[in-house]
């Protein structure tokens, strides 16, 4: 079991996207939709990031475009990172969450047209989501096909107009890659078998 439950960054990780917003939306003077001038301040704007500015790739994880964004986001936080803490260490998690939305936004970088502005948590918490099924199949031995088949099922729900696909494949991939690697490394919990013998009597 992890250890990361006693720091609970899932609940930190929530409060920090919601103090964003608050402040976005507060700036923008609309509380239902960030505004644009946040979300250029902020996001991920492709032709920004190429011209240098990388923390962009960082700070567009916690700005939302609007109110049902960041509820549906943090929703799926809760849960799918309250899993995570069950299972990997603080360091694992953090490692998790940040790479695989890292890795979902040089994707989109890469992918999508130079004025294509990103934002969200999505890639990092596909990136989660992965690593949770992936792990949690694979310590009790079980096929990985039903938990791939279930992943792209997730996937798919998620998809559709306005939404970012190449930052949840980039972050899911991460997500199922790291949390391979963790269960192969980590060492199976020690298991005890118990034996009866039965004697008779004549």
């Amino acid at each position: 079991m992890g250890n990361s439950q006693k720091f609970k960054p899932s609940i930190i990780l929530i409060a920090l996207n919601v103090a964003f917003y608050i402040y976005t939306s507060v700036a923008g003077e609309n509380f239902l939709n960030t505004g644009t001038n946040m979300l250029l301040q902020y996001g991920q704007v492709n032709a920004l990031v190429f011209q240098g500015d990388y923390w962009r790739l960082f700070t567009s994880m916690f700005i939302h475009a609007d109110i049902a964004h960041i509820v549906g986001n943090m929703l799926f936080l809760l849960i799918f990172g309250v899993r995570g803490e069950e299972m990997f260490s603080l360091p694992e998690y953090l490692s998790i969450y940040f790479l695989g939305g890292l890795t979902g936004n040089l994707i989109s970088l890469l992918l999508l047209p130079l004025d294509t502005i990103s934002v969200g948590a999505s890639g990092a918490i596909f990136s989660m989501f992965g690593a949770a099924i992936i792990y949690a199949r694979h310590s009790v031995r079980q096929s990985i096909i039903g938990a791939m088949i279930y992943v792209f099922f997730m996937l798919f729900l998620s998809s559709g107009a306005g939404v970012n696909n190449f930052a949840h494949i980039g972050g899911l991939v991460a997500g199922l890659l790291i949390g391979y690697v963790l269960a192969t490394r980590r060492k199976p919990e020690t298991r005890y078998t118990i034996s009866y013998s039965y004697s008779t009597f004549p």
